[in-house]
Order: structure tokens, then C-alpha cells, then sequence
């Protein structure tokens, strides 16, 4: 039987608790939603994001456009430009675009909340509001609960806490239809956590994870796309930037949540990788089956070192 493919996109989560989230967001109370639309335009798929239509007792009926990002994109201005013209000619209502951001960039960036162009004498503008989850306090969004941005408490400010961890495992473990979000909490806690911390809490091991739909699509939807971004390039520029630690630690954390701890000898083999190598690394560490394979999958004269032989 075909396994049913796995919605971890924005829509699938917001759904969860529409009202919730546009109240969050939009720091109103009395705002409802009334409907989740099709965010699929004729051009362009928007099958990831979420798209809702919305009534507040102010500003009437309006549309709710999120659009939901694993790594900042510098072409997001221009992005969130045309996706606001797209929504507003299809439905015929007024546009709150909003950029929410998961992962804080190695390098401390401006994240611009306007697209802006001049040419030949004719201004185009659209403003729209940024929502960089580390800068939101993890607990603010646990007391409340909203529940759409529980998983992502690990990527919050205060999120690399045990206690934060476990509420947010209470909270996903209270309702049987939220169960399915614990991998995705587990991968952006194994981001700030030691992961025999997060398996003495969530009480399973990488196995569930790599069984889980929401695995494959994290990569997909992650590392993937994170190429289309730019993020070849943006490796050779990232040796400047410290991406080294950052790409080996990612690796080293991703092997041991898999495995378990690292022979020492493939530790140090790692740490004297460039970051491009890590980054493909991290690939193939995906997608085998033991920490064995994962050795024979490094190139021949780095796998012949890691055996204590000359290259």
C-alpha cells in the first residue's frame, strides 16, 4: 500500500488552531478566522502555506497570507510581493502578507519587512509583517498554548531548556491528533539539545523519527530547497562566517541521535573536514542505515584515514 504522503506544510499546521494563531499573530483577541483558502494560484503552487480568510470586529473581513520559511531566502521580498497580488486579485479582499522565519541565520542579517523597486520614474512597495521565531520567548507561546508553534519552541529564545521540552512534549501528548508533531519537535530540539536529554524525555529513539513521513519531508522541505536558496554558495561564504562549527556540529548531533556516540577517531576524521564536505555529509547521514555505511560512504581517501591507514 502507497504510504500517504505527510502535510508538514503551514496550512497543516495552523490548521490546527486557526483562531489561535491569527490572534497570536495579529496581537488581537476579538480577530476570527472564518475559513482556510487554497493559497494554489494558476501559476504558481502554494501548497506549503497557509492562506486564511479572517474577521475582525474592526477591520471586517480580511485575508491572513503566512508564509512560513526553515531558512530566510533573500528573494522573500520579492516573493512576498507577488503572493500579496496574487491573493488579493483572486479573492477580492485585503492582504496581511506575514513572513515567519524558523531558524536564526548563522550570520546576523536585516531582514527586510518591504519589498521596494524603482524604475524609470514607477515605484512598486509592499509592506509585510516578519516574524523571526528566535526572538519570540518560548514560554509565551507554551502558556498560551499556541498550538501551531509548539514544535518550534526548540528554535525560540529560552527554547534550549529541558522544561521547555517537556511542557511542549505535555502539551503534543495531551491531544492524540497532535501526536504526530513530536519528530518534528525532536529535530529542532536536537538543534540546542543533547540528544540523550531529548530521549530521556520524549522516551523514544531516532528509529520513530526516521519511520516517520515527517522525516523525509523535513529533508525535503529543508535541505533540499535550501539548495535552490542558495546554499552551495552560501557554504563557501560560510567558512568566514563560522559555518564550520555550525555544519559539524549539526552533522556530529544528526549521527549521534542516529547511532549514538561517535568513535573518537571519526569525530576528529570530521572536525578536520571542510564545511562544503560536511554539508554533503549531512546528505548521506540522512538516508543510511547504520553508523558502518555511513563511513563507507565518505570519500575513499577520507574512509581509508578513519581506518588508521594512510590515505
Amino acid at each position: 500500500m502507497a504510504q500517504k504522503p505527510a502535510d508538514i506544510g503551514s496550512k497543516r499546521l495552523i490548521s490546527l488552531a486557526p483562531d489561535a494563531w491569527v490572534q497570536w499573530l495579529l496581537d488581537d483577541s476579538e480577530v476570527r478566522t472564518t475559513d482556510v483558502l487554497s493559497a494554489d494560484f494558476q501559476w504558481v503552487g502554494r501548497e506549503t502555506d497557509a492562506l486564511l480568510k479572517v474577521r475582525s470586529s474592526t477591520s471586517g473581513e480580511f485575508l491572513v497570507l503566512n508564509e512560513v520559511q526553515l531558512h530566510y531566502r533573500p528573494d522573500m521580498p520579492l516573493r512576498m510581493r507577488a503572493y500579496a497580488g496574487l491573493a488579493a486579485e483572486r479573492y477580492k479582499l485585503p492582504v496581511v502578507p506575514v513572513l515567519i522565519n524558523i531558524l536564526e541565520p548563522a550570520k546576523s542579517l536585516d531582514i527586510p519587512g518591504q519589498y521596494f523597486s524603482e524604475f524609470l520614474g514607477l515605484v512598486a512597495r509592499q509592506d509585510y509583517r516578519v516574524v523571526n521565531l528566535w526572538d519570540i520567548d518560548a514560554w509565551s507561546v507554551l502558556d498560551k498554548p499556541v498550538l501551531p508553534l509548539v514544535p518550534f519552541t526548540p528554535a525560540m529564545h529560552g527554547g534550549a531548556d529541558e522544561t521547555v521540552l517537556q511542557q511542549a512534549v505535555t502539551l503534543l501528548r495531551s491531544d492524540e491528533t497532535l501526536s504526530d508533531l513530536e519528530p518534528l519537535l525532536a529535530f529542532f530540539a536536537s538543534f540546542v539539545m543533547d540528544t540523550d536529554v531529548i530521549r530521556s524525555i520524549m522516551r523514544w529513539d531516532m528509529a520513530v523519527l526516521r519511520e516517520s513521513p515527517w522525516y523525509y519531508e523535513i529533508h525535503r522541505e529543508g535541505y533540499e530547497e535550501g539548495v535552490e536558496q542558495g546554499i552551495e554558495k552560501g557554504i563557501e561564504q560560510g567558512i568566514e562566517q563560522g559555518s564550520h562549527d555550525a555544519a559539524l556540529r549539526s552533522l556530529t548531533n544528526l549521527l549521534h541521535y542516529r547511532f549514538g556516540p561517535l568513535p573518537a577517531s571519526l569525530t576528529s576524521l570530521l572536525t578536520s573536514l571542510p564545511a562544503a564536505h560536511l554539508q554533503t555529509l549531512f546528505d548521506v547521514a540522512l538516508t543510511v542505515e547504520t553508523l558502518a555505511e555511513f563511513q563507507d560512504n565518505l570519500p575513499s581517501n577520507v574512509a581509508v584515514a578513519s581506518n588508521g591507514q594512510s590515505a
